[in-house]
């Protein structure tokens, strides 16, 4: 059997990235939701660690490293230890089938005249100078505060001096290209395709192994031997469940219009325009045709209900269940479980931005195929995302919890029969040509 090493190296690349991606979403959200949170509540929140309390994360990661890791004496031990893992492997596994950019061939070779570099190289080393420069005067103005410490004001010189030596660095590396013929690429004629498995039946293979998350919480839960941990893994269990059946069947109507399971179809199916009026242009995404805002609407509910958020935390409710499922779990064990949560609203967020908001798709403008205008797609793909991160932020801070009672009615009586509505109202436009 032939081995692409080629195919192999790009993929492993792409792991890396998407990998990297995922665990730097934790620590970044916890910071955002906590200053979101003090916003909301017109409160400060954390501000000592670090310039704006960024490496507040940092701190917190460290406190879990260092903090005893106790186990329950009526616990079963092995399925009490692997129970985080199984929570945190589907989210780390279902982001791998979704694309996050526009594919592209790499060039042979790179000459300084006749590419994007010069632009997109100078531009990047002025904002990085830029940057470095007003990081360096906010430096300068903030250190007679009084509660700014030695380790803040250690952070401002290194982030000012990180970005201006970055600056010297693209200067420097635009300088030699211009010096040189022509630069050659060893991967020169390869199609860099953003996704680091284009399966055809991408979407099922996200289903499948969301579902595996439900096995985390219960296994927590029943291993802990602790009661308020049990009910906390029995409610997960039923709420999963349920809203995995109107999640699923909202994603149909998507997988319709686009005839396909393959979510980088899906995509493509939203590149275009709806005229309206035979003057006005609006993106073909998902989201803007009438046939998908139930679907859309029971889709994003749905997945708040799927990750166990605000207001569908029933199975860790503080004011009935202590912790809930993660009530016997502390040190690295419970950052696992903490992770996996962030990892599963990323990887939600990014379906969700996929099947109804036209995925990497810019608006209004037809993508060219080059690495510059990839790097644009994947840009406005992650801007889309974070979008839809600060909305599970915003709704958490805004909406208080539900009774455990009407969870289950909206899932089982609202949302399901809805979401089969919404298929038979698909299937009509589309036998009217309207799809």
């Amino acid at each position: 059997m032939h081995i692409d090493a080629i195919e192999v190296t790009m993929t492993g690349i792409k792991m890396l990235v998407v990998i990297a991606a995922l665990l730097n979403v934790t620590p970044v959200m916890v910071w955002v939701e906590r200053r979101g949170s003090a916003l909301i509540q017109d409160r400060v929140g954390p501000n000592r660690i670090g310039p704006f309390g960024l490496l507040q994360s940092i701190a917190d990661a460290i406190k879990f490293i260092l903090k005893e890791d106790v186990i329950p004496e009526q616990a079963n031990k092995w399925l009490y230890t692997l129970a985080p893992m199984f929570g945190l492997i589907p989210a780390l596994t279902t982001i791998a089938v979704i694309p996050w950019g526009e594919s592209f061939v790499l060039p042979y070779r790179i000459t300084y005249e006749s590419s994007k570099v010069p632009t997109a190289g100078w531009g990047l080393a002025a904002l990085l100078l830029l940057g470095g420069f007003l990081v360096a005067s906010a430096a300068v103005r903030f250190r007679t505060l009084p509660r700014l410490s030695r380790l803040n004001t250690f952070v401002w010189w290194a982030l000012a001096i990180g970005l201006l030596l970055g600056a010297v660095v693209v200067g420097g590396l635009l300088i030699g290209l211009r010096s040189a013929t022509a630069l050659n690429l060893p991967f020169g004629g390869y199609e860099f395709n953003p996704v680091v498995t284009d399966a055809n039946v991408g979407i099922l293979v996200i289903f499948a192994l969301a579902s595996l998350g439900v096995y985390g919480l219960a296994t927590a839960g029943w291993a802990s031997a602790n009661k308020y941990s049990l009910f906390g893994g029995i409610r997960a269990s039923a709420q999963m469940i349920s809203y995995e059946l109107s999640l699923t069947l909202s994603a149909v109507a998507a997988l319709m219009v686009a005839g396909s399971l393959r979510l980088t179809d899906v995509v493509q199916s939203q590149r275009g325009y709806f005229v309206l009026f035979d003057t006005l242009k609006i993106p073909a995404w998902n989201c803007f045709s009438p046939a998908m805002w139930l679907s859309m609407i029971v889709f994003i509910v749905s997945a708040f209900a799927e990750t166990n958020r605000l207001p569908f935390d029933f199975a860790e409710a503080d004011s009935e269940l202590v912790a809930g499922y993660h009530t016997e779990y502390s040190s690295m064990k419970f950052a696992l479980f903490f992770m996996s949560e962030y990892m599963a609203m990323a990887a939600i967020s990014a379906l969700t931005v996929t099947l109804f908001f036209g995925g990497w798709d810019i608006p209004w403008w037809n993508e060219p195929g080059t690495w510059w205008s990839s790097l644009l797609t994947m840009a406005f793909f992650l801007v889309k995302v974070t979008a839809c991160l600060l909305v599970f932020v915003w709704v958490r801070w805004t909406i208080p919890r539900l009774k455990y009672d009407l969870l289950m009615h909206l899932g089982w009586k609202v949302f399901l029969p809805m979401a089969v509505v919404n298929v038979v109202i698909v299937a009509l436009f589309m036998a009217k040509g309207w799809l």
